[in-house]
């Protein structure tokens, strides 16, 4: 059985998913491990740069940009998750959804993976990313989305108030850096899951293009007893946003996916007050083209897998 199997989503970042096979590849220490690459249908050499000078790779190549979530559960396939999650003889111990966008150290897989297996509650692990510029990438540690907390988002409370445990839970801007902690979900850029997790909550949720999914993902694996864990002594750099940038949907899927979450997790307990007040701050915040999915209410969940 492998350790690990990792499934890179790579959209239009042939330079930077370069740089990031080359990371991975020269990792150190006493594990197995597969990469899958899933190409999101690029317009640039991705696909031939990975068949030519990466042929050890597992290639998907779309014909057309699936989204995230989707790219992601074909990886996971491939490495052997059958469609439920259900993991095969051939399964690695453990899954990581990677950017193309990240470089990691050479000792980040061994290190995460022993931490790991020293911590058989724990389901989930995120390491410290740091952008380009040296700054934390306030992504890599979160609380869930409730609606307390979005409000305090929306209102500014977060940024008025960082250090704040009841205001700055969004981004746990309370919290130290470099201080390990128990979180309610870590970064899909780099998102190491216990096969035996997934096996339990099944693939990711496809309804999600873009945004949200880890989030999801997160929950539906800590709802069930698992563990999710910050683990800042491994730090990785993730240059952030290099394909959804190019990508003219990703805006509005960043508030399509709140909505989806909202009505996913929050809806039926949420009283009818603040239900209105969420749908109207995302409605305002998301502009005119994400006020088809506002009006269509929770049925934006109907008509695809969960």
């Amino acid at each position: 059985m492998t350790d690990l199997g990792i499934v890179i989503v790579s959209y239009n970042v042939c330079d930077l998913l370069h740089r990031c096979l080359d990371s991975v590849y020269a990792s150190q220490g006493l594990f197995t491990f597969t990469v899958c690459v899933v190409d999101n249908f690029s317009a640039d050499s991705s696909v031939w740069m990975v068949q030519s000078e990466f042929p050890q790779v597992r290639l998907i190549a779309n014909s057309k940009n699936l989204g995230y979530p989707a790219a992601n559960n074909q990886g996971l396939c491939a490495l052997g998750l059958g469609v439920f999650g259900e993991p095969d003889m051939e399964a690695p111990r453990y899954c990581l959804l990677l950017n193309p966008d990240t470089e990691v150290p050479p000792d980040a897989f061994e290190r995460m993976l022993a931490y790991m297996d020293d911590h058989p509650e724990v389901g989930v692990i995120g390491p410290k990313l740091v952008l380009p510029d040296g700054r934390l990438d306030l992504a890599c540690r979160r609380s869930f989305p409730t609606p307390t907390v979005s409000f305090y988002r929306m209102a500014g409370l977060s940024t008025l108030f960082p250090r704040s445990p009841r205001f700055g839970r969004y981004n746990m801007t309370f919290l130290g850096e470099d201080e390990m902690a128990e979180v309610d979900s870590v970064v899909g850029a780099f998102m190491l899951v216990r096969t035996a997790a997934i096996q339990e909550v099944g693939l990711m949720d496809d309804r999600f293009w873009m945004y949200g999914e880890d989030l999801d993902w997160a929950k539906r694996i800590k709802d069930i007893g698992w563990k999710v864990m910050y683990y800042p002594p491994v730090s990785v750099l993730h240059v952030k946003g290099a394909s959804s940038s190019q990508n003219p949907r990703a805006q509005v899927e960043f508030y399509r996916a709140m909505l989806i979450f909202y009505y996913k997790h929050y809806y039926e307990e949420t009283p009818f007050f603040m239900h209105w007040l969420i749908i109207l701050g995302i409605g305002l915040l998301g502009g005119r083209a994400i006020l088809p999915d506002v009006a269509a209410g929770q049925t934006i969940l109907d008509g695809r897998r969960r």
